[in-house]
């Protein structure tokens, strides 16, 4: 698979920085010498932020490839997030700057038992969410992410089956506000399952004027608690929100940069997770992965360079293509 043979090739990344270099200043001039454009997704690591032409949710960073008119693509996120970008991009070259930087609700999604899947409810319209593998997102009738999952749902005509895959309690929300009936795959996220429902009690219990606000990829009985419920684009608008100062934020922890840059003067927590950790938060290992080092080593080399089977890529463009015409 190409997918692993380009892991062979990523010796690189483990090259050293030459001495002496600001790093921040020679990835802005190597980005501009190379008409390349960097794109990170809130959970990724603040320095990378900083630097980042767009920063946003799996929604907004999708469409913000789309506009794409540079040549070079930097997805600072995860694997299935520069397979997006390729997939709408197939005539740019798309880097990632970690190619292990993967996804566990990805994986969840094993293309051959999904196709089983699929075979249990041939008459199912296939709604995926934007964090799967290519693969599934060519199995797929239309992509959603958490930002219009119940929008994307509801353009569906209600005589119809829906299979909604791979995060189940995103699935369960969506059932409830839509009140749709859905065959929901069994897969989650690692960080927001990670969320501890005692810790969160406690914390809550100790900041009793919080808020607790959650993305939806959270266990129903954390959502079941929140004050909002909203994706990660939709937390950073709503703890902006006056009349209130201080929030318990219930996700990849990454976001609370972006919220405390935006409402300095308010209180902003991040939910407790099961495992302990230096901050003590739910963060995601493979977002982590993205670090200044190897994004400088990514726009040197122009590598790890993203590409994909002709095939997978027509049929998830349909796909992601049917979700930007209802976003």
């Amino acid at each position: 698979m190409l997918f692993e043979k380009e892991i062979e090739r990523v010796g690189y990344l483990s090259r050293s920085i030459p001495e002496g270099i600001n790093l921040q200043e020679e990835i802005i001039r190597l980005k501009k010498e190379k008409n390349a454009v960097i794109l990170a997704h809130y959970y990724v690591h603040a320095d990378i932020q900083k630097l980042a032409d767009h920063i946003g949710d799996s929604l907004a960073l999708a469409q913000a490839s789309k506009k794409a008119k540079h040549d070079i693509i930097v997805f600072c996120g995860v694997h299935f997030m520069a397979e997006t970008a390729k997939i709408l991009n197939p005539s740019k070259k798309v880097i990632l700057p970690d190619l292990h930087a993967g996804c566990s609700l990805a994986d969840s999604a094993d293309e051959i038992a999904f196709q089983e899947f699929k075979n249990q409810h041939p008459n199912a319209v296939v709604v995926s969410y934007i964090n799967c593998s290519a693969r599934v997102k060519a199995m797929s009738d239309i992509i959603c992410t958490s930002s219009n999952a119940v929008k994307v749902v509801e353009s569906i005509p209600p005589d119809k089956e829906i299979i909604f895959a791979p995060d189940q309690n995103l699935g369960k929300y969506v059932e409830k506000v839509t009140g749709r009936k859905m065959h929901i795959w069994n897969g989650s996220c690692i960080v927001h399952v990670n969320i501890s429902m005692d810790k969160l009690n406690a914390l809550m219990q100790k900041h009793p004027e919080a808020e607790l606000i959650a993305h939806p990829e959270c266990l129903p009985e954390i959502l079941e608690k929140a004050h909002f419920i909203g994706s990660t684009k939709s937390l950073l608008e709503y703890v902006q929100k006056p009349g209130v100062d201080s929030f318990i934020v219930a996700t990849e922890a990454g976001i609370l940069y972006k919220m405390r840059e935006s409402v300095p003067g308010k209180t902003i927590i991040a939910a407790p997770a099961i495992e302990s950790n230096s901050c003590a938060c739910s963060e995601c290992p493979y977002m982590k992965m993205n670090t200044l080092e190897k994004l400088y080593n990514a726009l040197y080399y122009e590598l790890p360079e993203i590409n994909l089977a002709e095939d997978i890529m027509q049929g998830a463009e349909k796909a992601l293509n049917n979700m930007l015409l209802i976003s």
